[in-house]
């Protein structure tokens, strides 16, 4: 059973997956807005709420990380230390291009390099707030 990573946003959860998606080499994915739901009378959709994104996913990797927005009215903390996405390839090329697509308007904290437990390791928070690991697959791992 995978688990999968959710992120939540403030109203810009499009922009955040087109940017990942083109990061990652990804078709555009396919997003419902909480306008696109079948309307229920009894809860009107309120108008701000329309165009906000309720659910959109990534498969990146093999590993499916998925999107919304909140709905108008939730509150919405970003945070930079709860979490972060570790991105796992035995591809370096990959994982060089992606350090250095993401960390454009972040903050790397470390750059790519060589450490005990990889030949390429590296972390950054990227311009969304998001932090990541990146690790290259070493056949000793």
């Amino acid at each position: 059973m995978p688990l999968n990573a959710y992120l939540n946003f403030d109203g810009n959860t499009r922009e955040v997956a087109l940017f990942y998606a083109e990061v990652f080499g990804l078709e555009e994915p396919v997003i419902q807005t909480f306008g696109s739901m079948p309307a229920d009378p009894n809860y009107p959709l309120p108008p701000e709420a329309q165009d906000r994104v309720m659910h959109t996913f990534l498969n990146i990797g093999g590993s499916m990380l998925m999107f919304s927005d909140t709905f108008p009215g939730m509150p919405y903390q970003q945070g930079t230390n709860h979490f972060s996405l570790a991105l796992v390839l035995d591809d370096e090329n990959a994982i060089r291009d992606a350090f250095h697509k993401l960390k454009v308007g972040g903050s790397v904290m470390m750059e790519l390099q060589e450490v005990p437990w990889s030949k390429v390791y590296g972390s950054l928070t990227d311009k969304y707030g998001i932090s990541w690991q990146f690790s290259l697959v070493s056949e000793q791992a």
